[in-house]
């Protein structure tokens, strides 16, 4: 069946096509349709502390705002991650903004974090029926300086981890001008220092520990690579994304769509995030959870970055491009 609306929805203007796909989904939960969907099989497994119906989750920029959480929760992922999200709301970049790249399974975005602020996904969020396992993926405002970063995601934290099983610390961002200078020396030990005397508060204070997890660019050095990870494993992280969209533009030079602005997702950044997580696997052994992103698009693609230490799976544009049924794939290999 999605072989059809996706041939509808590949019609229509990406952002248009991507709205309308939540709208539907929405009335399809509001209806009761979902019960008519093919269930995922439960895998449970375990990390950081959580226990995970199935390996794979949706990851963050799909539901900015937490605006269909629940209409989600039926597709049967094993987890969810919501945001970006901003101490502030913001308002993203001018449309279009999001570019399909047909040929090669790709997507260009540069939404650049439109978001309607943290109280307002705070307030999403308490009244949610959704029980699974809930990412937030936190940033800062663009027009926040990086000197004064670290209160954004520290504003982020105190306002959501109520609602939150793990907080995903997004650093890596190609859309917020700067934001990826957060990946290096005393800006991010800065900043994961702060995060875990934080968390440590939370903890303390609230009896809850709520895991944090990094969320790290593929267009990383190796000495870039390995110095983060060091730090990683300095500030007892309790897990990292592998890896946020690229500016690289290898594989779709002959798109038209090559040259705009934005991170590339997809097939064409399958290789390149393989290699961030089969080299983190390396440094981090067994220390650090690595969740899997960026190009899992079937099940070879997801065997791959298991096979190279990935306990999680997410995806993004593999969903656009391969519907629901991917979940339950994903989710028996």
């Amino acid at each position: 069946m999605y072989r059809l609306i996706k041939k509808y929805l590949f019609s229509l203007e990406p952002e248009q096509a991507h709205d309308m796909a939540l709208n539907f989904l929405q009335l399809a939960y509001q209806y009761g349709l979902w019960r008519f969907f093919r269930k995922v099989p439960a895998h449970p497994c375990t990390l950081m502390g959580l226990t995970f119906q199935n390996r794979v989750g949706l990851a963050a920029g799909f539901d900015i705002n937490a605006d269909y959480l629940d209409a989600l929760s039926k597709l049967g992922f094993g987890f969810i991650e919501i945001g970006g999200v901003t101490p502030k709301p913001q308002t993203g970049h001018a449309r279009p903004r999001i570019f399909r790249l047909t040929l090669q399974k790709g997507i260009i975005n540069r939404k650049g974090f439109d978001n309607k602020g943290a109280d307002y996904i705070a307030e999403q969020l308490a009244q949610t029926k959704y029980r699974g396992i809930l990412g937030i993926n936190l940033t800062k405002n663009r027009d926040t300086p990086n000197a004064h970063a670290i209160d954004d995601y520290l504003t982020g934290f105190r306002k959501l981890w109520p609602y939150a099983d793990y907080i995903t610390i997004n650093i890596s961002s190609p859309n917020t001008p700067q934001l990826r200078d957060m990946q290096k020396g005393s800006l991010l030990s800065d900043l994961l220092s702060a995060m875990k005397q934080e968390q440590t508060a939370i903890q303390a204070n609230h009896q809850k520990y709520i895991p944090l997890v990094v969320k790290i660019s593929p267009d990383l050095s190796d000495d870039e690579l390995h110095e983060l990870a060091m730090q990683l494993l300095k500030y007892k992280i309790d897990g990292v994304i592998a890896t946020n969209s690229s500016i690289s533009r290898d594989g779709v030079e002959m798109s038209p769509y090559a040259r705009e602005a934005g991170g590339l997702s997809g097939q064409p950044l399958q290789a390149r995030s393989a290699r961030i997580t089969r080299q983190l696997k390396k440094i981090l052994g067994q220390h650090i959870p690595i969740i899997a992103s960026g190009g899992i698009m079937d099940e070879t693609s997801a065997r791959e970055r298991v096979q190279a230490g990935a306990r999680l799976l997410q995806i993004y544009s593999g969903f656009i491009y391969e519907g629901p049924g991917l979940i339950r794939r994903l989710a028996n290999i």
